[in-house]
């Protein structure tokens, strides 16, 4: 099988790779990671709330996001959004919203589902006491979430946001089916270009890998701290 692999293919393609490919991936891997968290929280807070409507809404969200096949989503806002932004701006042409914009609000609304269920554990994780103690000391609601329940549920759950964030490092390999070039679509080119899918498909393998297993043994490591400190 490796007898003819070519090596010299992917020291070529080094720089396309990395810097056209995985630019874009941990770019949509961070910019996602951070809008899914700030919504997520959100959405952890209208279902923890006691607010039927809320509740009902954030949950059927949740639900709704953690059931449709990623990819599925992924194709249907590409196609959608630019309808939507169409009948929100009155225009009379679709809108132009670029792939980039495209997979960045896929992304960050897919994950914040999932990131809801994080954070909604970790604000489920904080004594009771903590908050009752609080509200008899005369402080709102909006206060002993902000400075008492919200920054300790955070730093219990950073591994586990950490980890998501691997996975969602994992899925943005999905955006080619819209023909984005991330790390996986750059590879993917290079390899049908010089007719190297061996190579190109292994070595992109062997990335992703070597990424999310640096990755993983970091967010081990810091769960071991995070322990000691509880």
């Amino acid at each position: 099988m490796f007898v003819n692999f070519d090596f010299d293919v992917i020291w070529r393609s080094l720089p396309y790779l990395f810097y056209r490919g995985m630019t874009f991936t941990l770019l949509l891997t961070a910019l996602a990671t951070a809008g899914g968290i700030v919504i997520g929280t959100l959405l952890a807070l209208m279902r923890l709330s006691g607010t039927t409507a809320l509740t009902v809404a954030a949950a059927a969200y949740v639900n709704l996001m953690r059931s449709v096949p990623f990819v599925l989503m992924i194709f249907w806002f590409y196609f959608l959004v630019p309808y939507i932004g169409q009948w929100v701006t009155r225009s009379a042409q679709p809108i132009q919203v670029g792939a980039f914009a495209s997979c960045l609000i896929t992304f960050t609304l897919f994950e914040a589902a999932f990131f809801c269920e994080i954070m909604r554990a970790g604000i489920q994780s904080i004594s009771r006491g903590q908050v009752a103690a609080a509200q008899a000391l005369g402080m709102t609601y909006p206060t002993v979430m902000g400075y008492i329940v919200l920054p300790q549920a955070f730093r219990n759950m950073v591994p586990v946001l950490l980890t998501q964030t691997i996975i969602l490092f994992q899925d943005t390999s999905l955006v080619y089916v819209i023909s984005v070039t991330d790390f996986l679509g750059a590879a993917s080119k290079v390899a049908e270009r010089d007719g190297r899918l061996v190579e190109m498909y292994t070595f992109a393998a062997a990335v992703y890998f070597i990424i999310s297993l640096v990755a993983s043994r970091a967010v081990a490591h810091l769960q071991r701290r995070v322990a000691i400190i509880r």
